[in-house]
């Protein structure tokens, strides 16, 4: 994944961030996970062209650094991600057992 951040180097509590190759799941997941973060007044994301394999999202925090929320929003996305894929492991091998 590459990503780059457009923003002002004098407030970094505003920033766009460009993400390659990626689509609607990964940014629609980015915007849930970020609007749950308290430190977060805006957030939103575009997609430039339909053609295009980018997404655009935009961060606006109360204060603390854009870039710093991002980075702990993916951290949660991850957590999220394996508490499903754990629990989702669990209930596949529990049906396993009863079919068996």
């Amino acid at each position: 994944m590459t990503v780059m951040e457009y923003g002002s180097s004098s407030d970094r509590s505003k920033s766009t961030f460009s993400i390659a190759d990626e689509d609607h799941t990964l940014a629609n997941s980015f915007r849930f996970t970020l609007n749950q973060d308290p430190r977060v007044s805006f957030c939103g994301y575009s997609i430039p062209h339909p053609s295009e394999n980018r997404v655009n999202i935009r961060v606006q925090t109360t204060g603390d650094p854009a870039s710093e929320v991002l980075k702990d929003a993916c951290q949660d996305l991850m957590l999220m991600c394996q508490h499903v894929r754990g629990t989702f492991d669990k209930v596949v091998s529990d049906f396993k057992k009863q079919q068996g």
